[in-house]
């Protein structure tokens, strides 16, 4: 778009409204390094604006019904896919990622999002108990908190901004989100939607005639002429706010009347937020970075294994979380193993996020793509071998994408565990491959660093998988398979992968609060 037209100009969405801001940043497109969209830097004017509408809307929206809440859910679900196309060609070219990715995880991923929590929250239960001897009844009810502060990652914008917007307004909380400054483009056409969601409005007539005149009956039952019908999204329960970390993200984590917050993020961040959110008690919950291992047996099918490993290695340029990055195969079948998984994954094809055919796109950014390569030369100093991609392979990409921040998977081995590319999140598409000899010796390998999201292992023997997953310091472990997701089953880390659990009762029970009443009949 750089060099054709004027960069799009976002704006705040508070209270309903679109409302520009004082101060805006750049925003690049990562396949070719140009600048194009410009993002609110927002502030404490700003989230002051969106706490008040905020907290003006929560009386109303707090005492609907659940099933009122999971009919505006599923409205908002429908809008989503109605707009697939637009949101995914948006979400690739903002964050960097195929277009074949953004259509069939991203944006859908976002709708079932809110037709998940939609449905959800109509079957929670509480708890009750009697005490026969003093005559009294206990029961628990659940409220929602108040006003939550959402704030999501650039890696997965819509699809991690749907699953902490959705459980907190199904809970019947009011929000404020902040997406991440990089990839805030689809957030921005969300609240297109919002605004297309509002509840639908009727005439205001003064009674000057009978009520039983039937024609000023049907016209009080007329809407405004262009709006939406209803169920709808009040004003002030979902506010948008641009922005960086330091100004608009501090302003919405220490302020006093946002009880809550939400992140999912770095560690370093994640710091500053417990430090910012202490004095006021707040509930957190803090998905965070992940360093996770697959091990891989001698009994293991490779037939499946290697490719679901190098999916798992590098999807989504191997900017996510739960991505694969130390693999320990067992020595009887490592050298067989390493030479399909590098053969496989030469086989992926680095191209521009709008090729059909690409299996990765550009990274985030320039400084990202810096750091990723910094640690590809730092093992080259220490002596591993890098059997395929950055520094031993060739891109090839179009004139115009070549300022992109683009590289290929890249396979490390020889490689100590004490190295930093095995201890630390790169976060991006390298993966470092070890062997190991024993079931004791790579279960205490796999657990020895700070970080505990995710594993997989890759077994024939059901006695293995069960006694490996239960010693593994993971909140997540895939057997024979990767990222097969259960909504209803909680999400998130151990250590310092992060605090808190999300899903259908773990969502529910962080955005409530609850309540234990006892009555004495």
């Amino acid at each position: 778009m750089a060099g054709t037209r004027a960069p799009w100009m976002l704006e705040n969405f508070i209270d309903g409204k679109f409302l520009p801001c004082n101060s805006y940043l750049d925003s690049y497109d990562p396949s070719t390094g140009d600048v194009y969209c410009r993002v609110p830097n927002s502030g404490k004017e700003e989230i002051e604006a969106a706490v008040e509408a905020a907290r003006a809307a929560f009386p109303g929206w707090s005492s609907r019904s659940p099933q009122e809440r999971s009919q505006v859910l599923h409205r908002l679900a429908d809008l989503l896919e109605e707009s697939l196309e637009e949101l995914a060609q948006a979400e690739s070219k903002d964050q960097g990622k195929t277009i074949t990715l953004a259509r069939t995880m991203d944006i859908p991923r976002s709708v079932q999002n809110f037709r998940f929590f939609a449905s959800s929250i109509l079957h929670h239960t509480s708890e009750c108990t009697q005490m026969d001897h003093l005559g009294c009844l206990h029961y628990t009810v659940r409220t929602p908190v108040g006003i939550a502060g959402l704030i999501s990652p650039w890696n997965l914008p819509l699809y991690l901004l749907t699953w902490k917007i959705a459980p907190a307004i199904a809970a019947g909380n009011t929000v404020i989100a902040k997406p991440s400054e990089l990839t805030s483009v689809t957030a921005w056409m969300m609240c297109k939607l919002l605004e297309k969601a509002a509840p639908f409005k009727f005439l205001d007539f003064e009674e000057e005639s009978s009520p039983c005149d039937l024609r000023l009956d049907i016209l009080r039952r007329i809407p405004v002429t262009g709006l939406p019908s209803h169920p709808g999204v009040p004003p002030g329960v979902v506010n948008i706010v641009f922005g960086t970390g330091p100004r608009a993200g501090e302003a919405l984590v220490s302020h006093p009347e946002v009880p809550l917050i939400s992140f999912t993020g770095s560690q370093p961040t994640a710091e500053r937020i417990t430090q910012l959110s202490a004095p006021h008690c707040k509930k957190l919950s803090l998905e965070l970075g992940g360093k996770n291992p697959a091990i891989i047996f001698e009994d293991a099918n490779l037939e499946e294994c290697v490719p679901t490993t190098v999916r798992s290695s590098f999807a989504n340029q191997g900017e996510i979380c739960l991505c694969t990055s130390r693999i320990f195969v067992q020595r009887s079948i490592y050298s067989e193993f390493l030479k399909r998984f590098v053969d496989a994954t030469r086989m992926w094809k680095v191209g521009i996020p709008s090729d059909p055919s690409a299996s990765m796109g550009a990274l985030i950014s320039k400084a990202h793509l810096e750091k990723v390569r910094s640690y590809i030369k730092k093992a080259r100093l220490e002596g591993a071998q890098i059997l395929c991609g950055e520094g031993v392979d060739k891109l090839n990409l179009p004139p115009r994408n070549q300022g992109g921040y683009f590289m290929l998977p890249t396979v490390i081995t020889d490689i100590k565990d004490e190295s930093c590319c095995m201890k630390e999140e790169i976060f991006g598409p390298v993966t470092c491959v070890v062997p190991f000899d024993s079931e004791e010796e790579v279960i205490q390998r796999a657990n020895s660093v700070k970080y505990g999201l995710a594993a997989t292992v890759w077994s024939g023997n059901v006695g293995r998988v069960h006694r490996v997953a239960k010693k593994l310091q993971s909140g997540l472990v895939w057997t024979n398979c990767w990222l097969i997701r259960e909504l209803n089953l909680p999400f998130g880390g151990m250590k310092s992968s992060g605090v808190g659990r999300e899903g259908a009762k773990d969502s529910y029970e962080f955005f409530t609060e609850v309540k234990t009443v006892t009555v004495k009949h």
